[in-house]
Formats: structure tokens, sequence, C-alpha cells
């Protein structure tokens, strides 16, 4: 196999962590959503959370494509 052919395909297996990112994302906000529909006073206490976990779950999402980027152009 050529190493041009290696790295893309590697490049692609390290992007599938964007999948699980976006599956984390989706899961998320629609925990909250439901959470506030369930008590509205609540909202001020689970929104930070979410937000937090919003950007949590981004940043993997982020490492994933950087380390995507790193074996495709390195």
């Amino acid at each position: 196999m050529e190493l041009d052919a290696a790295k893309m395909i590697g490049a692609g297996l390290a992007a599938i962590g964007m999948i699980g990112a976006g599956i984390g994302v989706g899961n998320i906000w629609s925990s909250l959503i439901a959470t506030v529909g369930r008590n509205p006073a609540a909202k001020a206490d689970v929104e930070l959370y979410g937000w937090i976990g919003f950007a949590v779950t981004e940043a993997i999402a982020l490492f994933a494509l950087v380390v995507a980027l790193i074996v495709l152009f390195v």
C-alpha cells in the first residue's frame, strides 16, 4: 500500500471521533431541552452545565480533527 493511501485511511479513521462528538452534542441539547420542559424553574441551574458539556464535547471533536489533519499532512 502506498504511503498516501495509508495517510488517507488513517485520517478518515481519526475523523470518526467527530461523528461521536456530533451525537454527544445532540444528546446534551436534547437532555437540556427536556429538563427545562419538565421544570422551567431549573433553567438557570442546568443551563451552565449544558454549555460546559457542549464545550467539552466540541473540544473532543476539535481534537479528533487535529489528529486527522496531523496524520494527513505530517
